[in-house]
């Protein structure tokens, strides 16, 4: 696990590594927050057997379901994802991999939203080959997300229906074909501390570009609904620890925070961390807008303090 002395980094005291952690962000990222906001372009229906995942068809959640949404509509969500504030936004879909058919209208969305609104544009479409991904870059995709959610030797507990050396492959793929990655994970599924190290050495030896840091939410109807997840301070640690080991990455509080971290929300920010999700996530509502700017402004009140 290289360097890293993962006893001694448990051992310390939290106040000290979120000081050390917040001198690290200064240092490398400056006081540049990061806003991104997504649409849940088509919802359900995975062939996928992500034990977390509310879209998996394998399990029953109750979540909505419904096909690619018409580019019209993705941007219209492009749109009001700049009017929030976002800087990037993110068509997601469902599915192991789009089809030939979905692929091509994405790849006119994302033309339409390059030429019509400016925002940077990121896709979430699963497992893709380098050619698909050309196709999109193409079109004007800057950024591809794929998590590989956790440490190589835990993945098998999470999902069965594809392996952790896919999840690489189509980061690899990604890069080979110029795109920037954002990859990350989810905290709180079971995993022990060297699960977290080795995801955050893995991005590291990877060189994302951006982190995404998810808490778990137990849903119902899936096999982690009875998990209790991460506590706040073991999250806010985590976080410390993605922003030591990967100094000049964007790390982003995503799903979960409001959930696992409540009134630590701000202190996240103190931690490490330089970027959020806005305007909800696919299956879960967020805060409101509202909201998350009278918390960017705290943090930033904090930051400059």
């Amino acid at each position: 696990m290289g360097n890293f002395n993962l006893d001694s980094f448990l051992s310390k005291p939290l106040n000290e590594l979120i000081h050390k952690a917040d001198r690290t962000r200064k240092k490398f990222i400056g006081e540049k927050m990061d806003l991104c906001s997504i649409v849940n372009a088509k919802s359900g229906l995975c062939s996928e057997d992500c034990k977390f995942c509310a879209q998996s068809s394998k399990h029953n959640t109750g979540v909505p379901s419904y096909p690619l949404l018409d580019n019209e509509r993705i941007l219209q969500s492009a749109i009001t994802a700049k009017e929030i504030g976002a800087e990037r936004f993110g068509i997601v879909t469902s599915g192991r991999s789009p089809t030939n058919k979905d692929l091509d209208r994405i790849a006119c969305a994302i033309n339409d939203i390059r030429k019509k609104t400016g925002i940077p544009v990121c896709a979430s479409l699963g497992s893709l080959e380098k050619a698909p991904l050309k196709l999109l870059k193409d079109a004007g995709l800057s950024r591809y997300h794929h998590n590989i959610e956790t440490s190589r030797e835990y993945y098998k507990n999470i999902v069965s229906t594809h392996t952790f050396e896919e999840r690489l492959k189509t980061i690899e793929n990604v890069k080979t074909v110029g795109l920037e990655v954002c990859s990350g994970g989810i905290l709180g599924m079971g995993e022990e501390w060297k699960d977290r190290l080795d995801m955050a050495l893995t991005l590291k030896n990877m060189d994302v570009d951006s982190v995404p840091v998810n808490f778990l939410i137990p849903i119902k109807g899936t096999p982690f609904e009875s998990l209790h997840g991460i506590s706040p301070y073991d999250a806010i640690r985590a976080i410390c620890m993605f922003r030591l080991l990967l100094k000049h990455q964007s790390i982003k509080i995503a799903a979960g925070r409001e959930t696992i971290l409540k009134d630590f929300q701000a202190l996240g920010f103190l931690s490490g961390a330089n970027g959020m999700l806005i305007g909800g996530y696919l299956t879960v509502k967020g805060r409101s807008v509202e909201e998350d700017h009278l918390l960017i402004k705290e943090i930033k009140k904090l930051w400059n303090g």
